[in-house]
């Protein structure tokens, strides 16, 4: 913990061209501030960025491509450019993949996650986009839909409910970027905690991520998530978990979860992804 913080408060401004990964919950400020698309922005070059926006998720992909578009024209990008990917097909286009190796950042929209990953899982336009952002030479930023894609095990439904259990969450194949996570969005906009501990309960070897709208859980590559936004983001860890009876009991009986650890992270705060540990922001450490 100490060296976690030591390290923490060594740190200065994030640099406006380091990469990240920028995980957001929905209904990003669009308008106003603009916080959050900013960042993307200013990650993925600023000035010079290329941002390539993907809105394969969406049922209406030309309206809501173009809508970013419009934003980050006039956010100041001097090129952005939309790949309007609907069929597994397009995956194989010359076009796409040279415009995905060009770019210094890419956009996934809201809709629908489920179609978002039939269209791009297990292409060369995802192996692409993946293999950038490993090298770190790519800013990703997904919302909503685009958010929920992030882990391995992705949530791809469900609804909310009084007490955790099987039949509130329906589980799928994500994108894979941050596989350690499972992500819920529009988190405690939509009353999603019992939703996102059920999928946590069947996956307790990965961590739960629930992020509210306008909020961002900007992921670092050496593991730190910073949160922004006018939200929280909501962190279930269960690597201390010590029972649950989720292989014993039928899907709609109530799930029992002991020693559960639970992070409600404000503007500012960080978390270590594999140190699992929680720091306050710059403002509210203390001496």
């Amino acid at each position: 913990m100490r060296q976690l913080k030591a390290k923490w408060l060594e740190m200065t401004t994030s640099q406006a061209t380091k990469t990240a990964v920028l995980v957001i919950g929905g209904a990003e400020d669009k308008v106003h501030g603009r916080e959050i698309l900013r960042t993307f922005i200013d990650r993925a070059g600023a000035k010079d960025a290329h941002i390539a926006i993907i809105p394969s998720a969406s049922r209406e992909p030309s309206i809501i491509g173009a809508r970013y578009v419009n934003i980050f024209e006039d956010m100041g990008v001097k090129k952005v450019e939309i790949l309007d990917i609907r069929e597994r097909d397009h995956c194989h286009d010359r076009y796409y993949k040279e415009s995905l190796e060009e770019c210094s950042g890419v956009f996934l929209t809201g809709g629908d996650q489920l179609r978002l990953c039939g269209v791009l899982a297990d292409t060369p336009v995802m192996d692409i986009i993946r293999g950038r952002v490993k090298t770190g030479e790519l800013t990703l930023a997904g919302t909503s839909a685009g958010a929920a894609v992030m882990g391995h095990h992705m949530i791809a439904g469900g609804g909310s409910g009084e007490s955790p259990n099987r039949s509130l969450v329906d589980m799928a194949t994500g994108l894979g970027f941050i596989p350690e996570l499972i992500v819920d969005q529009h988190f405690h906009n939509r009353n999603r905690m019992v939703r996102l501990m059920s999928a946590i309960a069947s996956h307790p070897d990965r961590l739960g991520i629930g992020i509210d709208e306008d909020t961002c859980a900007m992921f670092e590559k050496d593991g730190w998530l910073e949160v922004m936004g006018k939200g929280a983001v909501t962190i279930i860890d269960s690597s201390e978990l010590t029972h649950t009876n989720e292989p014993r009991v039928g899907a709609t009986e109530p799930l029992s979860l002991h020693n559960l650890r639970v992070h409600i992270l404000g503007h500012g705060d960080r978390y270590h992804l594999y140190g699992r540990t929680a720091i306050p922001s710059v403002g509210r450490i203390s001496s």
